[in-house]
Protein backbone atom coordinates (compact mmCIF):
# COMPACT_ATOMS: atom_id res chain seq x y z
CA UNK A 1 0.00 0.00 0.00
CA UNK A 2 2.86 2.39 0.62
CA UNK A 3 4.34 1.86 -3.00
CA UNK A 4 2.13 3.30 -5.10
CA UNK A 5 2.23 6.97 -3.04
CA UNK A 6 5.87 6.54 -3.73
CA UNK A 7 5.15 5.97 -7.48
CA UNK A 8 2.75 8.78 -7.54
CA UNK A 9 5.05 11.19 -6.41
CA UNK A 10 7.64 10.28 -8.82
CA UNK A 11 5.47 10.53 -11.56
CA UNK A 12 4.50 13.62 -10.60
CA UNK A 13 7.94 14.99 -10.28
CA UNK A 14 8.80 13.53 -13.80
CA UNK A 15 6.01 15.46 -15.14
CA UNK A 16 7.20 18.82 -13.56
CA UNK A 17 10.17 18.25 -15.21
CA UNK A 18 9.00 17.81 -18.53
CA UNK A 19 6.69 20.46 -18.24
CA UNK A 20 9.41 23.09 -16.56
CA UNK A 21 12.68 22.19 -17.81
CA UNK A 22 11.52 20.29 -21.34
CA UNK A 23 8.59 22.27 -22.84
CA UNK A 24 9.83 22.14 -26.33
CA UNK A 25 10.96 18.52 -26.46
CA UNK A 26 7.33 17.70 -24.89
CA UNK A 27 5.05 19.89 -27.50
CA UNK A 28 7.33 18.00 -30.65
CA UNK A 29 6.47 15.14 -28.59
CA UNK A 30 2.94 15.88 -28.42
CA UNK A 31 2.73 16.97 -32.11
CA UNK A 32 3.68 13.74 -33.23
CA UNK A 33 7.09 13.91 -34.97
CA UNK A 34 8.93 11.22 -32.69
CA UNK A 35 10.97 10.57 -29.75
CA UNK A 36 14.50 11.05 -31.57
CA UNK A 37 13.20 14.27 -32.79
CA UNK A 38 12.17 15.52 -29.29
CA UNK A 39 15.80 14.69 -27.96
CA UNK A 40 17.59 16.52 -30.68
CA UNK A 41 15.77 19.37 -29.77
CA UNK A 42 15.98 19.06 -26.16
CA UNK A 43 20.23 18.25 -27.38
CA UNK A 44 20.38 21.79 -29.21
CA UNK A 45 18.63 23.99 -26.53
CA UNK A 46 21.08 22.86 -23.94
CA UNK A 47 24.56 23.08 -26.52
CA UNK A 48 25.14 26.71 -27.75
CA UNK A 49 24.46 27.61 -31.35
CA UNK A 50 26.67 28.77 -34.01
CA UNK A 51 26.01 32.02 -33.71
CA UNK A 52 26.90 31.76 -30.13
CA UNK A 53 30.06 30.20 -30.44
CA UNK A 54 31.14 32.55 -33.23
CA UNK A 55 30.20 35.46 -30.71
CA UNK A 56 32.13 34.04 -28.04
CA UNK A 57 35.19 33.21 -30.04
CA UNK A 58 35.09 37.44 -30.93
CA UNK A 59 34.74 38.16 -27.45
CA UNK A 60 37.94 35.84 -26.24
CA UNK A 61 39.92 37.15 -29.25
CA UNK A 62 39.18 40.59 -28.04
CA UNK A 63 39.96 39.75 -24.28
CA UNK A 64 43.31 38.39 -25.43
CA UNK A 65 43.88 41.43 -27.33
CA UNK A 66 43.57 43.65 -24.91
CA UNK A 67 45.74 41.85 -22.69
CA UNK A 68 48.67 41.59 -25.01
CA UNK A 69 48.11 45.58 -25.79
CA UNK A 70 47.57 46.53 -21.97
CA UNK A 71 50.80 47.94 -20.45
CA UNK A 72 52.94 46.05 -18.17
CA UNK A 73 52.57 49.22 -15.38
CA UNK A 74 48.44 48.31 -14.86
CA UNK A 75 49.28 44.74 -13.88
CA UNK A 76 52.00 45.89 -11.95
CA UNK A 77 49.52 49.07 -10.28
CA UNK A 78 46.80 46.00 -10.10
CA UNK A 79 49.30 43.68 -8.07
CA UNK A 80 50.53 46.54 -5.70
CA UNK A 81 47.24 46.94 -4.16
CA UNK A 82 47.64 45.20 -0.78
CA UNK A 83 44.97 42.44 0.57
CA UNK A 84 43.93 44.14 3.56
CA UNK A 85 42.61 47.18 1.90
CA UNK A 86 40.71 44.93 -0.32
CA UNK A 87 39.12 42.79 2.78
CA UNK A 88 38.32 46.11 4.45
CA UNK A 89 36.72 48.02 1.15
CA UNK A 90 34.35 44.37 0.99
CA UNK A 91 33.56 44.20 4.75
CA UNK A 92 32.45 47.93 5.09
CA UNK A 93 28.87 49.11 5.12
CA UNK A 94 27.66 52.48 3.30
CA UNK A 95 25.26 54.19 5.30
CA UNK A 96 24.69 58.04 5.87
CA UNK A 97 25.25 59.95 9.15
CA UNK A 98 24.98 63.47 10.63
CA UNK A 99 27.47 65.48 12.89
CA UNK A 100 25.68 65.86 15.82
CA UNK A 101 26.34 68.97 18.28
CA UNK A 102 24.55 68.32 21.96
CA UNK A 103 22.59 71.95 22.30
CA UNK A 104 20.89 73.65 25.46
CA UNK A 105 17.19 73.23 25.24
CA UNK A 106 14.28 74.78 27.40
CA UNK A 107 12.49 71.53 28.34
CA UNK A 108 9.07 71.84 29.65
CA UNK A 109 6.30 69.72 31.93
CA UNK A 110 3.90 68.75 29.44
CA UNK A 111 0.53 68.21 30.90
CA UNK A 112 -3.06 68.24 29.86
CA UNK A 113 -5.87 69.43 32.19
CA UNK A 114 -8.59 71.95 32.11
CA UNK A 115 -9.81 75.67 33.30
CA UNK A 116 -11.66 76.51 36.34
CA UNK A 117 -13.22 79.52 37.98
CA UNK A 118 -10.56 81.13 40.24
CA UNK A 119 -13.73 82.22 42.63
CA UNK A 120 -16.95 80.40 42.88
CA UNK A 121 -20.06 80.82 45.71
CA UNK A 122 -23.59 80.13 45.75
CA UNK A 123 -25.29 82.46 47.90
CA UNK A 124 -27.48 81.26 50.27
CA UNK A 125 -30.55 82.61 52.35
CA UNK A 126 -29.71 82.91 56.17
CA UNK A 127 -33.87 83.70 56.86
CA UNK A 128 -36.92 82.81 56.10
CA UNK A 129 -39.21 85.45 53.55
CA UNK A 130 -39.99 86.00 50.35
CA UNK A 131 -37.93 87.77 47.50
CA UNK A 132 -39.41 91.41 46.66
CA UNK A 133 -36.70 92.17 43.67
CA UNK A 134 -36.64 91.34 40.03
CA UNK A 135 -34.34 88.49 38.84
CA UNK A 136 -31.30 89.62 36.95
CA UNK A 137 -30.72 86.63 34.45
CA UNK A 138 -27.84 84.66 33.82
CA UNK A 139 -24.75 85.85 32.49
CA UNK A 140 -24.97 89.43 34.15
CA UNK A 141 -21.49 90.55 34.35
CA UNK A 142 -22.22 92.00 38.76
CA UNK A 143 -19.80 94.24 40.55
CA UNK A 144 -18.82 93.49 44.52
CA UNK A 145 -21.37 94.44 46.66
CA UNK A 146 -24.63 94.44 44.51
CA UNK A 147 -28.01 93.73 44.85
CA UNK A 148 -29.08 90.02 43.94
CA UNK A 149 -31.41 89.12 46.28
CA UNK A 150 -34.07 91.41 48.59
CA UNK A 151 -36.44 89.79 51.27
CA UNK A 152 -39.63 90.98 52.27
CA UNK A 153 -39.01 92.46 55.98
CA UNK A 154 -42.39 92.24 57.41
CA UNK A 155 -42.53 92.49 60.83
CA UNK A 156 -38.72 92.63 61.39
CA UNK A 157 -39.03 96.22 62.22
CA UNK A 158 -41.44 96.69 64.66
CA UNK A 159 -38.85 93.47 66.81
CA UNK A 160 -35.91 96.57 66.32
CA UNK A 161 -38.61 99.23 67.32
CA UNK A 162 -39.74 96.91 70.94
CA UNK A 163 -35.20 95.94 71.21
CA UNK A 164 -34.95 99.81 71.41
CA UNK A 165 -37.94 100.16 73.97
CA UNK A 166 -36.54 97.85 76.26
CA UNK A 167 -32.95 99.34 75.86
CA UNK A 168 -34.62 102.86 76.57
CA UNK A 169 -36.50 101.26 79.64
CA UNK A 170 -33.29 99.71 81.05
CA UNK A 171 -31.50 102.96 80.62
CA UNK A 172 -33.99 104.86 82.47
CA UNK A 173 -33.89 102.83 85.49
CA UNK A 174 -30.35 102.91 85.58
CA UNK A 175 -30.08 106.14 87.88
CA UNK A 176 -33.09 104.53 89.87
CA UNK A 177 -30.71 102.13 91.03
CA UNK A 178 -27.71 103.33 91.15
CA UNK A 179 -29.25 105.99 93.41
CA UNK A 180 -30.19 102.88 95.51
CA UNK A 181 -26.67 101.69 95.99
CA UNK A 182 -25.71 104.64 97.18
CA UNK A 183 -28.23 105.64 100.36
CA UNK A 184 -27.35 101.70 100.75
CA UNK A 185 -23.81 102.34 101.40
CA UNK A 186 -24.78 106.00 103.19
CA UNK A 187 -26.71 103.96 105.65
CA UNK A 188 -24.11 101.06 106.01
CA UNK A 189 -21.92 103.97 106.81
CA UNK A 190 -23.72 105.27 109.62
CA UNK A 191 -24.48 101.98 111.12
CA UNK A 192 -20.73 101.68 111.23
CA UNK A 193 -20.10 104.61 112.92
CA UNK A 194 -23.21 103.79 115.43
CA UNK A 195 -21.58 100.72 116.11
CA UNK A 196 -18.07 102.45 116.95
CA UNK A 197 -19.26 104.15 119.25
CA UNK A 198 -21.82 101.87 120.94
CA UNK A 199 -18.35 99.28 121.07
CA UNK A 200 -16.05 102.13 123.06
CA UNK A 201 -19.02 102.87 125.50
CA UNK A 202 -19.11 99.46 126.20
CA UNK A 203 -15.75 99.11 127.10
CA UNK A 204 -16.16 101.82 129.59
CA UNK A 205 -19.56 100.41 131.11
CA UNK A 206 -21.40 103.51 130.05
CA UNK A 207 -23.47 101.47 127.09
CA UNK A 208 -25.53 97.99 127.47
CA UNK A 209 -25.01 94.60 125.89
CA UNK A 210 -28.51 95.38 124.11
CA UNK A 211 -27.46 98.34 122.62
CA UNK A 212 -24.06 97.00 121.35
CA UNK A 213 -25.75 94.17 119.86
CA UNK A 214 -28.51 96.68 118.49
CA UNK A 215 -25.87 98.24 116.40
CA UNK A 216 -23.96 95.71 114.97
CA UNK A 217 -27.70 94.34 113.55
CA UNK A 218 -27.77 97.93 111.84
CA UNK A 219 -24.90 97.44 110.37
CA UNK A 220 -25.55 94.11 109.17
CA UNK A 221 -28.96 95.26 107.74
CA UNK A 222 -27.16 98.23 105.98
CA UNK A 223 -24.17 95.26 104.25
CA UNK A 224 -27.42 93.69 103.17
CA UNK A 225 -29.51 96.66 101.52
CA UNK A 226 -26.06 98.00 99.92
CA UNK A 227 -25.71 93.92 98.63
CA UNK A 228 -29.15 94.46 97.22
CA UNK A 229 -28.65 97.50 95.74
CA UNK A 230 -25.68 96.25 93.91
CA UNK A 231 -27.52 93.81 92.68
CA UNK A 232 -30.40 96.15 91.17
CA UNK A 233 -27.53 97.86 89.57
CA UNK A 234 -26.14 95.05 87.93
CA UNK A 235 -29.84 93.58 86.97
CA UNK A 236 -30.18 97.10 85.22
CA UNK A 237 -26.91 96.94 83.81
CA UNK A 238 -27.84 93.26 82.35
CA UNK A 239 -31.20 95.11 80.88
CA UNK A 240 -29.11 97.24 78.71
CA UNK A 241 -27.07 94.74 77.33
CA UNK A 242 -29.71 92.25 76.58
CA UNK A 243 -31.93 95.60 74.87
CA UNK A 244 -28.85 96.27 73.00
CA UNK A 245 -28.46 92.55 71.66
CA UNK A 246 -31.96 92.27 71.03
CA UNK A 247 -31.57 95.97 68.74
CA UNK A 248 -28.19 94.13 67.38
CA UNK A 249 -30.06 91.04 66.13
CA UNK A 250 -32.84 92.60 64.65
CA UNK A 251 -30.70 94.83 62.74
CA UNK A 252 -28.61 92.04 61.59
CA UNK A 253 -32.64 89.96 60.73
CA UNK A 254 -33.04 93.16 58.50
CA UNK A 255 -29.46 93.05 57.09
CA UNK A 256 -30.14 89.51 55.53
CA UNK A 257 -32.81 90.41 53.78
CA UNK A 258 -30.59 91.84 51.20
CA UNK A 259 -27.99 89.58 49.28
CA UNK A 260 -25.05 91.19 47.96
CA UNK A 261 -22.44 89.90 45.74
CA UNK A 262 -19.13 89.39 47.52
CA UNK A 263 -17.16 89.91 44.74
CA UNK A 264 -17.08 90.82 41.07
CA UNK A 265 -17.93 88.24 38.81
CA UNK A 266 -20.42 86.59 36.80
CA UNK A 267 -23.86 84.93 37.26
CA UNK A 268 -23.84 81.42 36.56
CA UNK A 269 -27.59 81.13 37.42
CA UNK A 270 -30.47 83.73 36.98
CA UNK A 271 -31.20 84.66 40.66
CA UNK A 272 -34.21 84.05 43.02
CA UNK A 273 -37.68 84.50 40.99
CA UNK A 274 -39.81 87.71 42.17
CA UNK A 275 -42.40 85.92 45.01
CA UNK A 276 -40.37 82.81 45.76
CA UNK A 277 -40.25 81.94 49.33
CA UNK A 278 -36.87 81.28 50.22
CA UNK A 279 -36.02 79.83 53.58
CA UNK A 280 -32.38 79.50 55.80
CA UNK A 281 -30.39 77.69 52.97
CA UNK A 282 -32.47 78.63 49.83
CA UNK A 283 -30.84 79.39 47.08
CA UNK A 284 -30.16 82.99 45.44
CA UNK A 285 -27.69 82.82 42.72
CA UNK A 286 -24.13 81.96 41.95
CA UNK A 287 -21.44 83.82 40.92
CA UNK A 288 -17.98 83.00 39.41
CA UNK A 289 -14.82 85.28 39.06
CA UNK A 290 -12.60 84.53 35.66
CA UNK A 291 -10.39 86.79 36.25
CA UNK A 292 -7.78 85.89 36.57
CA UNK A 293 -8.85 81.85 35.45
CA UNK A 294 -7.32 78.87 37.08
CA UNK A 295 -5.70 75.93 35.23
CA UNK A 296 -5.73 72.55 36.73
CA UNK A 297 -3.77 69.76 36.08
CA UNK A 298 -1.90 66.74 37.43
CA UNK A 299 1.42 66.01 37.62
CA UNK A 300 3.48 62.37 37.76
CA UNK A 301 5.44 61.73 40.60
CA UNK A 302 8.29 61.68 38.04
CA UNK A 303 7.72 65.69 37.17
CA UNK A 304 6.71 67.17 39.99
CA UNK A 305 10.24 67.89 41.04
CA UNK A 306 11.07 69.99 38.17
CA UNK A 307 8.21 71.90 39.24
CA UNK A 308 8.26 75.23 41.73
CA UNK A 309 6.07 77.38 42.31
CA UNK A 310 6.28 80.78 40.44
CA UNK A 311 7.30 78.87 37.63
CA UNK A 312 6.00 80.50 33.83
CA UNK A 313 3.87 78.11 31.92
CA UNK A 314 1.54 78.72 28.81
CA UNK A 315 -1.25 77.00 27.48
CA UNK A 316 -3.10 76.41 24.31
CA UNK A 317 -6.77 75.93 24.55
CA UNK A 318 -7.90 72.37 22.54
CA UNK A 319 -10.64 73.62 21.10
CA UNK A 320 -9.97 77.43 19.74
CA UNK A 321 -5.95 77.19 19.75
CA UNK A 322 -5.75 80.59 21.70
CA UNK A 323 -2.43 80.11 23.44
CA UNK A 324 -1.81 82.07 27.25
CA UNK A 325 0.83 82.36 29.50
CA UNK A 326 0.83 82.59 33.42
CA UNK A 327 2.73 81.52 36.22
CA UNK A 328 2.05 78.38 38.98
CA UNK A 329 0.21 79.31 42.05
CA UNK A 330 -0.38 76.36 43.73
CA UNK A 331 1.63 73.34 43.63
CA UNK A 332 -0.43 70.63 45.51
CA UNK A 333 2.47 68.60 48.93
CA UNK A 334 -0.32 65.46 48.58
CA UNK A 335 -0.51 62.90 46.21
CA UNK A 336 -4.42 61.87 45.03
CA UNK A 337 -4.99 58.44 46.72
CA UNK A 338 -5.70 56.58 43.70
CA UNK A 339 -3.15 58.24 40.52
CA UNK A 340 -0.76 59.07 42.96
CA UNK A 341 -0.72 62.84 40.95
CA UNK A 342 -0.11 65.81 42.72
CA UNK A 343 -2.41 68.55 41.69
CA UNK A 344 -0.86 71.65 39.77
CA UNK A 345 -2.67 75.29 39.50
CA UNK A 346 -1.71 78.23 36.87
CA UNK A 347 -3.23 81.41 37.45
CA UNK A 348 -4.00 83.08 34.67
CA UNK A 349 -5.05 86.84 33.58
CA UNK A 350 -8.44 87.03 31.84
CA UNK A 351 -9.26 90.51 31.40
CA UNK A 352 -11.56 90.04 28.52
CA UNK A 353 -13.58 86.91 29.83
CA UNK A 354 -12.88 84.96 26.60
CA UNK A 355 -11.61 81.81 28.50
CA UNK A 356 -14.62 79.82 29.83
CA UNK A 357 -14.71 77.26 32.67
CA UNK A 358 -14.29 73.75 31.68
CA UNK A 359 -12.36 74.25 28.51
CA UNK A 360 -9.96 71.99 27.72
CA UNK A 361 -5.82 73.23 27.81
CA UNK A 362 -2.43 71.60 26.55
CA UNK A 363 -0.44 72.63 29.41
CA UNK A 364 3.56 73.34 29.82
CA UNK A 365 5.09 74.21 32.59
CA UNK A 366 9.39 76.04 32.56
CA UNK A 367 11.62 73.86 33.65
CA UNK A 368 15.47 73.83 33.51
CA UNK A 369 17.23 73.13 30.57
CA UNK A 370 19.63 70.03 29.64
CA UNK A 371 22.05 69.32 26.72
CA UNK A 372 20.06 67.53 23.66
CA UNK A 373 20.57 66.49 20.06
CA UNK A 374 18.28 67.76 17.58
CA UNK A 375 17.32 64.62 14.97
CA UNK A 376 15.17 62.37 12.70
CA UNK A 377 12.90 60.62 13.65
CA UNK A 378 13.71 58.30 11.50
CA UNK A 379 17.60 58.27 13.12
CA UNK A 380 16.12 55.91 16.45
CA UNK A 381 16.30 52.02 16.59
CA UNK A 382 16.23 49.35 18.89
CA UNK A 383 19.17 46.61 20.26
CA UNK A 384 18.51 43.32 20.63
CA UNK A 385 17.77 44.02 24.20
CA UNK A 386 14.29 46.14 22.57
CA UNK A 387 16.09 49.13 24.61
CA UNK A 388 15.37 52.33 22.17
CA UNK A 389 18.48 54.57 21.03
CA UNK A 390 20.59 55.32 18.03
CA UNK A 391 23.42 53.86 15.60
CA UNK A 392 27.05 55.97 15.90
CA UNK A 393 30.45 56.04 14.00
CA UNK A 394 32.97 55.55 16.28
CA UNK A 395 37.11 56.82 15.64
CA UNK A 396 37.23 53.62 14.56
CA UNK A 397 34.25 53.88 11.48
CA UNK A 398 32.89 51.23 13.54
CA UNK A 399 29.08 51.01 14.63
CA UNK A 400 28.32 51.66 17.88
CA UNK A 401 24.74 51.32 19.59
CA UNK A 402 23.91 54.21 21.96
CA UNK A 403 20.80 54.52 24.31
CA UNK A 404 19.01 58.11 24.38
CA UNK A 405 15.47 58.93 26.14
CA UNK A 406 13.43 61.27 23.63
CA UNK A 407 12.67 64.77 25.45
CA UNK A 408 10.27 66.17 23.08
CA UNK A 409 9.24 65.35 19.21
CA UNK A 410 8.67 68.60 16.87
CA UNK A 411 7.92 68.39 13.31
CA UNK A 412 10.80 68.37 11.83
CA UNK A 413 12.63 66.04 13.98
CA UNK A 414 13.02 65.06 17.75
CA UNK A 415 15.30 65.89 20.51
CA UNK A 416 16.75 63.06 22.65
CA UNK A 417 19.69 63.26 25.46
CA UNK A 418 22.06 60.42 26.57
CA UNK A 419 24.23 61.24 23.85
CA UNK A 420 28.20 62.66 24.68
CA UNK A 421 28.39 66.31 23.43
CA UNK A 422 29.57 65.15 19.85
CA UNK A 423 28.35 62.66 18.36
CA UNK A 424 28.41 60.89 14.61
CA UNK A 425 24.61 59.75 14.05
CA UNK A 426 23.44 57.21 11.36
CA UNK A 427 20.99 58.08 10.08
CA UNK A 428 20.41 56.08 6.81
CA UNK A 429 21.45 52.42 6.83
CA UNK A 430 21.35 52.24 10.85
CA UNK A 431 19.25 49.29 10.56
CA UNK A 432 21.56 47.40 8.36
CA UNK A 433 24.63 47.44 10.51
CA UNK A 434 24.95 46.10 14.50
CA UNK A 435 27.66 46.78 17.05
CA UNK A 436 31.47 46.50 15.46
CA UNK A 437 30.82 46.20 11.84
CA UNK A 438 32.70 48.56 9.95
CA UNK A 439 30.99 51.31 7.91
CA UNK A 440 31.48 53.48 5.45
CA UNK A 441 29.40 56.81 6.05
CA UNK A 442 28.93 59.76 3.61
CA UNK A 443 28.25 62.76 6.03
CA UNK A 444 25.55 65.10 5.01
CA UNK A 445 22.65 66.83 7.21
CA UNK A 446 19.43 66.50 6.10
CA UNK A 447 18.16 68.24 8.86
CA UNK A 448 19.97 72.38 8.07
CA UNK A 449 17.24 73.26 5.27
CA UNK A 450 14.66 72.83 7.51
CA UNK A 451 15.71 74.14 10.60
Amino acid sequence: MRLIPFVSALLVIGLLYLVLLQRPALITFAEGEGFEQALAVARDEAEPSDAVKARLGDEESVAETADEAAPETDAESGEAMSADAAETDSRAVRVVALHSEARTVDTAVQLRGQTEAARRVTLLSETTSTVVSAPLPRGTLIEAGQLLCELDPGTRMTSVLEAEARLAEAKASRPTAAASLAEAEARLEEAQINLTAAEKLSEGGYASTTTLASRRAGVRAAEAAVAGAEAGLTSTEAAIQSAEAGIAAAEKEIERLQIHAPFSGILEDDTAELGSLLTVGGTCATVIALDPIRLTGYLPETEVERVKPGARAGARLAAAGTEVAGEVSFLSRSADPTTRTFKVEISVPNPELKIREGQTVSIAIEAEGVEAHFLPQSALTLNDEGVLGVRVVDEDKLAQFAPVEVLRDEVKGIWVTGLPATADVIIIGQDYVVEGVAVEPSFENPLEATQ
